[in-house]
């Protein structure tokens, strides 16, 4: 399945780039815009999902797949959820390309191009959040959860795009390293309930992406709480 991306928030992608928004001047901005305007019209943004019963176990959550995705931070995340929505969005290698042949002349406009690309990647799961929740109406949803978050292993990854057919649907892959190739994509959990479920306001402190967090290391912030 394909989204249109169509704009990115460019105080978001000055984050990326570890600018507070405030801070960047004229030629600053004006290089994103560009690099957005670039990036968006080069990128074949594709996703796919699959929904499976899940069951907590003492060493993570099981899927009616068989498969386990072990960790304790998911089994709390998706308490209360009896089902998942498995997904994987990718922006395409467009990205990848634009980026590699910037790093070849001008490295400031790669890191702009890397940044632009992780901001449309972010509005990608976005949008495929919003659209997996439509097809649940009267469900309740915690955020989505991504290996690497927490103590749910980069590696299980790979076992994912094999369950969700991903290198056939939307040509995406793994590495050795368990690292995401076209590398601008994401796979992720998102649980679903009948009932209503607690759910925690996203903070610095409780992000499960708080250890490496690239707005944190760069002195800034998400924006998201």
């Amino acid at each position: 399945m394909s989204i249109t991306l169509s704009q990115l928030n460019t105080d978001e992608v000055l984050r990326y780039m570890g600018t507070p928004p405030e801070q960047a001047d004229g030629a600053l901005r004006q290089l994103v815009s560009d690099c957005s305007a670039q990036l968006l019209a080069a990128i074949q943004p594709r996703w796919t999902w699959k929904l499976c019963r899940i069951e907590p176990e003492p060493d993570g959550i099981r899927l009616d797949t068989g498969l386990l995705l072990s960790g304790r931070d998911l089994n709390a995340h998706l308490a209360g959820c009896d089902r998942a929505a498995l997904f994987c969005a990718t922006l395409g290698a467009q990205a990848d390309t634009l980026i590699r042949q910037a790093q070849c002349s001008d490295l400031l406009r790669a890191l702009a191009l890397d940044c632009c690309a992780a901001a449309a990647a972010e509005q990608l799961c976005d949008r495929v959040e919003l659209e997996l929740q439509s097809q649940f109406p009267g469900c309740y949803f915690p955020y989505r959860f991504s290996p690497g978050y927490g103590d749910l292993p980069l590696q299980v990854q790979s076992d994912l795009l094999t369950l969700l057919d991903a290198p056939r649907r939307v040509g995406l892959h793994t590495g050795e390293s368990h690292i995401l190739f076209p590398r601008k994509s994401v796979t992720a959990i998102l649980g679903v309930s009948d009932r209503p479920i607690q759910t925690h306001r996203r903070s610095c402190l409780g992000c499960p992406a708080h250890d490496g967090c690239q707005y944190r290391k760069s002195g800034g912030h998400c924006g998201i709480s």
